[in-house]
């Protein structure tokens, strides 16, 4: 269960470039995708401390050396990391006279905020008696890489001109921060400039678009990049697969796919994932063939795909092989991830014995995740040993974990173990641990509607609410019957059902009922695990209403049609 989580987040990183501004755009993709990324700094080291060995010479009787040659060798400190050798040279920049030569004061300013001496950029930004967009790009792109991103917003906007690099830097900026919405906010601050985005800006959007669910912007960026020429590129491609993938939409990820002229190891990988987590699982193992067949050789990445295809597809065996293909033809050594592969792939078929083998036969030592999919497999198949063990391990590493709780008295409760359950519920209230409070996204034309459970702070809180009423008396007069056992408030079971049908994701329901054609898939993102009252609800509600929905939760997608959900209520 929650190393699906892992699976549906992990993609990988590449793609270095000449200035600072176009690495910062690249780094969130770089880590949105899974990619080892090969820095040549030892082989570039050894050349600029011979550059600096030159240097001496090469600047005697000159009053000012090539501005190019300390700007190379700065860039090349910047990008190694190297702050020391950097410093040395800054020495020598200012014995030689060069300065002040804005060229060689960007590249100075550059270095020191690659390097994340972010005050010693800030010192030399300061004295500078001329700036010009790249000077305070490079300042906005080092604050950016160190999580200042309110910090770079307030030099953004006293800048007196900016251009495509210096707007894709700060929403990379807020991309990087995690606040997707303030970038695609930025982004369409930027088209009302008249500023042209490039590729690394419509990577950073994408990957907002993505972890925000927004489908219907993504599938408007893709139009915009073909409205105005922009190159779609492999990385361009990579991230577009993943976007549709994350938001459910595997059909359109495939189409993409098809259509690239060029192809790497990342773009199959990440088709492989995407297959994989919205549980096309003979799909996935069918498309990683193909990938041998066209000489690409599979990473770890690509083999938590595989892994994640087989826990979908049942396939208890071949996920076996695959990992003894993975450690001896490949050479690749498993990380913890893979074997949570393995105690998903041999939970979900029952075998949770053998899964807590596996689990002492690691290498390293399991974490919370490896332990948390052990619990949930040991829930959907009602073993309290295992699973009591399995959650007083996950307890140990993470005492606050209210998951855990939830998991557990889920196991208690399919077991008739009231008294259990009850003692669960008082020890949680004892301990003062609460559920995180779930919230949902839902994207309607073009906007990003946030529920949070019980929460009335939309503008159409009225209507929904109202819409909520009509839709739970026609679940009930067809047979549901709310599930309490995950509601740990003392309160009377009247308000325990009321807890449940103000869930985050039953309103966001409600609310796409309301406002959305009946041929529209409804798509939502959670920030928790599903319940399970939630999951029984949305497969009536799709069969009751006709309509398809799709919920990216914590752990998995689940995908509903017809009364049934994809993970076959397991999760």
């Amino acid at each position: 269960g929650e190393l699906a989580g892992a699976h549906v987040r992990c993609q990988g990183r590449r793609h270095d470039g000449a200035c600072a501004a176009g690495r910062a755009a690249r780094q969130r993709w770089r880590h949105a995708c899974c990619v080892e990324c090969a820095y040549v700094w030892p082989q570039e080291k050894q050349a600029v401390q011979a550059v600096m060995l030159l240097i001496p010479g090469y600047c005697e009787g000159w009053r000012c050396a090539h501005a190019g040659l300390y700007i190379t060798v700065l860039s090349a400190c910047g990008k190694g990391n190297d702050v020391l050798l950097g410093m040395q040279l800054h020495k020598r920049v200012i014995e030689s006279g060069v300065l002040p030569v804005l060229k060689v004061e960007n590249a100075l300013v550059d270095m020191y905020a690659e390097c994340g001496e972010m005050e010693a950029a800030w010192d030399l930004f300061e004295v500078m008696q001329v700036r010009n967009i790249v000077s305070w790009t490079s300042v906005i792109c080092g604050c950016v890489r160190l999580g200042q991103v309110d910090r770079a917003r307030v030099l953004f906007d006293r800048m007196p001109e900016r251009d495509t690099v210096s707007w894709t830097a700060m929403i990379d900026g807020y991309v990087q921060a995690g606040q997707f919405r303030e970038a695609l906010e930025m982004f369409r601050e930027m088209q009302l400039s008249k500023v042209r985005a490039d590729e690394f800006t419509m990577v950073s959007i994408v990957t907002a678009c993505t972890q925000l669910g927004a489908l219907e912007t993504g599938e408007w960026a893709r139009i915009y990049m073909n409205r105005h020429g922009i190159k779609m590129d492999t990385f361009v491609g990579n991230a577009l697969i993943d976007m549709y993938s994350k938001c459910g939409s595997i059909e359109r990820a495939l189409d993409v796919f098809n259509e690239m002229h060029s192809r790497d190891k990342f773009t199959w990988t990440a088709v492989i994932l995407g297959l994989a987590v919205n549980g096309h699982g003979l799909e996935a193992i069918d498309m990683f063939d193909r990938m041998l067949r066209a000489f690409e050789a599979p990473d770890e990445v690509t083999f938590i795909g595989v892994l994640t295809a087989c826990t979908h597809a049942g396939l208890v065996d071949k996920g076996r092989d695959f990992f003894l293909s993975m450690t001896v033809t490949y050479r690749i050594a498993p990380n913890v991830m893979h074997y949570g592969c393995i105690i998903d792939l041999l939970g979900r078929a029952g075998k949770l014995r053998e899964a807590l083998e596996t689990i002492g036969k690691m290498p390293m030592k399991p974490n919370s995740a490896i332990w948390g999919t052990l619990l949930a497999a040991c829930r959907v198949h009602g073993n309290s040993e295992i699973g009591e063990l399995a959650a007083e391990r996950l307890l140990e590493l993470e005492p606050e974990n209210s998951m855990a709780y939830v998991l557990l008295s889920n196991l208690y409760a399919k077991s008739n173990r009231w008294g259990d359950v009850r003692w669960l519920r008082q020890l949680m209230m004892e301990k003062g641990i609460k559920k995180e409070p779930g919230c949902s996204l839902i994207e309607m034309n073009g906007t990003i509607h946030e529920f949070v459970a019980g929460d009335r702070s939309h503008p159409m809180s009225e209507e929904i609410y109202s819409k909520l009423d009509m839709l739970l008396m026609d679940l009930k007069n067809d047979g549901y019957v709310p599930d309490v056992t995950e509601v740990f408030v003392q309160v009377t079971e009247e308000e325990k059902q009321k807890v449940l049908y103000w869930h985050s994701e039953k309103l966001a329901v409600a609310f796409a009922l309301l406002v959305s054609e009946s041929s529209v898939t409804i798509r939502i993102v959670k920030n928790l695990r599903m319940c399970l009252d939630c999951q029984n609800a949305i497969k009536l509600i799709t069969k009751l209403y006709m309509r398809e929905i799709v919920v990216r939760d914590r752990t998995r997608f689940h995908h509903f049609r017809h009364g049934l959900c994809s993970c076959k209520d397991y999760w």
